[in-house]
């Protein structure tokens, strides 16, 4: 028998199906890269949107604040007594009217402890703290004030007064408040100087410190909370 070598058309009329496969196994190839590159590119330009919220809302944080210092400083008269209708409160709220009974650790975020520990919750939504997680806690005993919209995010504040009750401290000596450092005593001149003989600010007498916490609402879902520390 005899075998017949073939030609060169028929040759090529046999590798015509192993270049199609070939041609098809890298159009797969690609199509799965094309894939993965736009999902990356998706992904990424989600996480650069929601970071742009964020700073966004915490911008909006600074002038809620603002807005809270005004209210500090419009009402500086009745600060020694809660006005839990504006979101201010007269102490840290750490410890019961009587200055001596612990109460439960305030959960400014809903989040910062576990929901089986026994804790304070801030209703910032005016739902009696549905938002938070579930579990044992103080009910919603702290209110917030409304700091209105903001570069269309919604911002909500609460002041404590960094006292450890409700009163006025200048007459009630059972009252301690976290203060400025007083500069009665001392002799400095040079602001922020590095001397541990004398204090590194001088100032005259001032009032105690108050904390600002603001939570604020963005777009997507974003909430920014933030805290500042003044006094006057």
């Amino acid at each position: 028998m005899q075998i017949r070598p073939l030609n060169l058309s028929q040759r090529r009329r046999a590798q015509r199906g192993v270049s199609l496969l070939f041609a098809l196994l890298t159009l797969v190839a690609l199509l799965l890269a094309t894939l993965a590159l736009v999902r990356s590119v998706d992904t990424s330009t989600l996480v650069l949107g929601n970071m742009g919220f964020k700073q966004d809302a915490t911008s909006a944080a600074d002038q809620a604040a603002r807005k809270a210092i005004d209210w500090l400083t419009a009402n500086s008269a009745s600060l020694n007594t809660d006005a839990a209708s504006s979101g201010y409160y007269a102490s840290t709220q750490e410890l019961a009217a009587d200055g001596v009974t612990a109460k439960p650790p305030i959960d400014v975020t809903g989040r910062q402890l576990a929901a089986s520990t026994n804790r304070q919750l801030i209703d910032w939504d005016g739902n009696t703290c549905q938002s938070a997680t579930t579990g044992t806690y103080n009910g919603c005993s702290v209110a917030t004030a409304d700091a209105g919209t903001i570069n269309n995010n919604n911002a909500r504040f609460v002041i404590f007064r960094l006292c450890s009750k409700a009163g006025n401290y200048l007459t009630d000596t059972s009252i301690s408040c976290a203060k400025p450092i007083s500069s009665s005593g001392a002799n400095v001149t040079k602001k922020g100087e590095m001397n541990y003989a004398e204090q590194p600010f001088a100032g005259g007498a001032s009032g105690p410190y108050y904390r600002i916490v603001v939570r604020v609402l963005g777009a997507r879902n974003t909430a920014s909370f933030t805290e500042t520390i003044v006094h006057f």
